[in-house]
């Protein structure tokens, strides 16, 4: 990157993959998928903005009993796909056990051996939070509409939807927990006690209480910093000549029904690429009978 330049966010989606693409080291995610996971290892496989913060943030407390002494939550959770690239030693012990790593990669990609938490989050109101969280950090605001933004993440090789029929053959097996991110908020508290059951905490009425205060979104915005991507921020002014400061927050209000502010158009391709990619395979006409399904 030429830092004799002015630093610069992108103003067209053509220019965000030509800077989010140095960011990604080809050997380094070919490494990280080599991970030899131990059969303890919990990793947290939701597709982008679908609870993958917070579900890091329940498993660390879970398992540390509260610990908030790191700078990015991606240091003591690390990301499979990016952590070689910003020098991270996925094999390294962590801070307390389980180990855990974060992925979003499909089931058929994911490395093996471990046990995994796949969140599943309706398809609007994650692209929206997708496209907040590139705004003002590598998209410059208000260049690039919010509804071609939604469509292009429709058309990715690595989609929702793709993402979403890779993990729900694998719901009910006994290495994976499939929660929805909509039921996740209606129970924090059944939430947490399924996912110390699963990662193997023994949970208490103390650290059931810590862990609902921890990982609330009052707790998460007062704390917001340490869920800020500050390794991949640090890395993207380097590497891709943003500008320093960027907007990198991936705590905002985790609301559910933000879609609304996309266009009509918008909403009914989203409808359209459901009932053509998962009805005919899962049988489910729209997201909401699938929730109910789960429910």
């Amino acid at each position: 990157m030429d830092k004799t330049k002015p630093a610069k966010r992108a103003t067209s989606l053509a220019e965000l993959r030509a800077i989010t693409q140095p960011l990604f080291s080809a050997a380094g995610y070919a490494k990280g998928l080599s991970l030899k996971l131990r059969p303890t290892d919990v990793v947290i496989t939701p597709f982008s903005k679908s609870g993958t913060t917070w579900t890091q943030q329940i498993v660390h407390t879970l398992r540390t009993r509260g610990d908030m002494d790191f700078d990015d939550i991606s240091r003591v959770v690390p990301w499979i796909e990016t952590s070689v690239s910003l020098g991270l030693d996925l094999d390294a012990e962590q801070r307390a056990n389980p180990r855990a790593f974060k992925s979003h990669l499909s089931a058929d990609l994911v490395p093996k051996g471990g046990r995994y938490i796949n969140v599943v989050r309706n398809f609007g109101d994650a692209a929206v939070s997708f496209y907040k969280f590139n705004e003002g950090w590598f998209l410059e605001p208000g260049c690039v509409p919010i509804d071609e933004f939604v469509e292009s993440q429709i058309m990715r090789d690595d989609n929702y939807f793709k993402h979403l029929l890779s993990w729900w053959p694998r719901r009910n097996e006994p290495d994976v927990l499939f929660l929805a991110y909509e039921l996740m908020l209606r129970n924090s508290s059944s939430t947490i006690e399924r996912i110390a059951e699963f990662i193997g905490i023994n949970l208490d009425q103390e650290l059931l209480a810590l862990t609902l205060e921890h990982s609330s979104l009052p707790f998460m915005l007062a704390h917001k910093n340490r869920f800020d991507d500050a390794l991949m921020r640090t890395k993207s002014e380097e590497m891709s000549n943003l500008p320093t400061g960027s907007d990198s927050a991936k705590v905002r209000d985790g609301r559910v029904g933000s879609r609304t502010i996309l266009s009509n158009r918008t909403l009914a391709r989203i409808d359209e690429t459901w009932r053509e990619q998962i009805t005919p395979v899962l049988g489910f006409n729209n997201y909401d009978e699938m929730l109910a399904e789960l429910e």
